[in-house]
């Protein structure tokens, strides 16, 4: 179960570097050097910006929420329960 939510945290760490790299830095809409220009005619500016403005929020909220559930998980000594720990005591 921890393997697979570190698998998760990774992935969504993947996503949201994408997504800022998206994003314009002047607050623009999506810069046209990862496609920009294709999406802005598939979704208009304005709705673009918001698009990739709301992935960027739920990511880094998914993010937040799954470090939190793993720290909860993994408890007070580092190891979860019923996980061998990867160095030997």
């Amino acid at each position: 179960m921890l393997t697979t939510i570190i698998v998760f945290i990774a992935l969504i760490c993947l996503l949201l570097i994408v997504v800022v790299l998206v994003q314009n830095p002047k607050g623009g809409g999506v810069d046209s050097t990862f496609g920009g220009n294709q999406a802005t005619q598939m979704f208009g500016a304005a709705k673009s910006a918001d698009f990739i403005e709301k992935a960027t929020w739920y990511l880094a909220l998914a993010l937040f929420i799954l470090c939190i559930v793993t720290t909860l998980m993994v408890g007070n000594n580092g190891t979860a329960e019923g996980l061998v720990p990867l160095l030997s005591e």
